[in-house]
């Protein structure tokens, strides 16, 4: 089946890209033969140019002043463009420019003055508060020793918000004393208490009624989690791997899924529910209070998207 062609109206001539200088021809083919860049990366750097010499027009890009490529920046923002593709155009704009003063074509650089756009930073992947009921229930449905270690495992990831290299490598002494607190050594050697709630508390207690079946006759361990791995314990890789299955269980993409989700979902979750950020920072045992504000983003825009998609005022009228 052939796609039918595009309908132009009569007078009117499809538009064409702007044929771009010798300059930028140059630029390119210096990417090429002095950097070696691969065609789809020249293409890409083409295209960037195109897009830029599109919107000055008349003025061509090797003679475009500073207040010229910052208004092509405010376009790109209005557009609301993906903050990394508008600072992946500047880049392709500072190199030619670059090139350009370089090469002795230009003696000012328009791009200099002008400020990258911000990046912001990714908002991390999450699990619903559903979901991570649904894991919890899929985890208590495995029986034994296998079953008892997983409820452990979850619980101290989702309930107490251990980073997976602190919960695999936890030493046995860890678990003494007062169970309602763990104390743990995370980044940098420093050590933070983290609390226990009661099902976190219950879990590690069926696990350790069971933690000998991990053990050969007669061999002891210094780890809460005991593995014949190299490291002595249970492998980060090994855990993400049974949380993947545990996915598959409780019928969530695999995909969704791994021990970093689950500290992140624990933050996310006791912020929506009212925990200060400071306590959430040092049960996270984050050295700067900026690295726990991401999840008031993350809270935020999941509630943004609860009043979008349920607040009878905020759904469309239907015509």
């Amino acid at each position: 089946m052939t796609t039918p062609a595009r309908r132009v109206r009569p007078g009117r001539k499809p538009a064409r890209p702007p044929s771009l200088s010798r300059h930028v021809e140059a630029f390119l083919e210096m990417l090429a033969a002095e950097r070696g860049a691969a065609q789809l990366t020249l293409a890409a750097y083409r295209a960037d140019l195109v897009d830029a010499a599109r919107f000055l027009g008349s003025t061509a890009l090797e003679a475009a002043a500073t207040e010229d490529l910052r208004r092509y920046l405010g376009k790109l923002a209005r557009s609301r463009l993906q903050p990394r593709t508008a600072a992946r155009r500047l880049s392709a704009l500072r190199q030619f420019y670059k090139f350009l003063v370089t090469d002795a074509r230009r003696k000012d650089d328009p791009t200099a003055a002008l400020d990258s756009p911000r990046l912001g930073r990714p908002l991390p992947k999450l699990v619903s508060e559903a979901e991570a009921a649904a894991l919890i229930d899929a985890a208590n449905a495995k029986a034994g020793a296998e079953g008892a270690r997983l409820v452990c495992l979850l619980e101290l990831l989702y309930a107490a918000g251990l980073r997976v290299s602190e919960l695999v490598s936890l030493p046995l002494a860890a678990t003494r004393g007062d169970r309602r607190f763990l104390v743990l050594r995370g980044k940098g050697g420093k050590e933070r208490l983290v609390p226990l709630g009661a099902r976190a508390r219950a879990a590690l207690a069926s696990y350790l009624d069971r933690r000998g079946a991990f053990l050969g006759e007669g061999e002891g361990s210094r780890f809460l989690f005991p593995s014949r791995s190299a490291a002595g314990h249970l492998t980060r890789r090994r855990c993400g791997q049974l949380l993947k299955e545990l996915a598959l269980a409780a019928r969530i993409d695999p995909a969704r899924l791994s021990p970093h989700v689950l500290r992140h979902a624990f933050a996310t979750h006791l912020l929506e529910r009212g925990a200060d950020l400071r306590s959430v920072q040092e049960m996270l045992g984050h050295a700067d209070i900026a690295t726990t504000q991401i999840y008031t983003h993350v809270a935020g825009e999941r509630l943004q998207r609860l009043v979008r998609e349920h607040h009878p005022l905020a759904r469309k009228r239907r015509g």
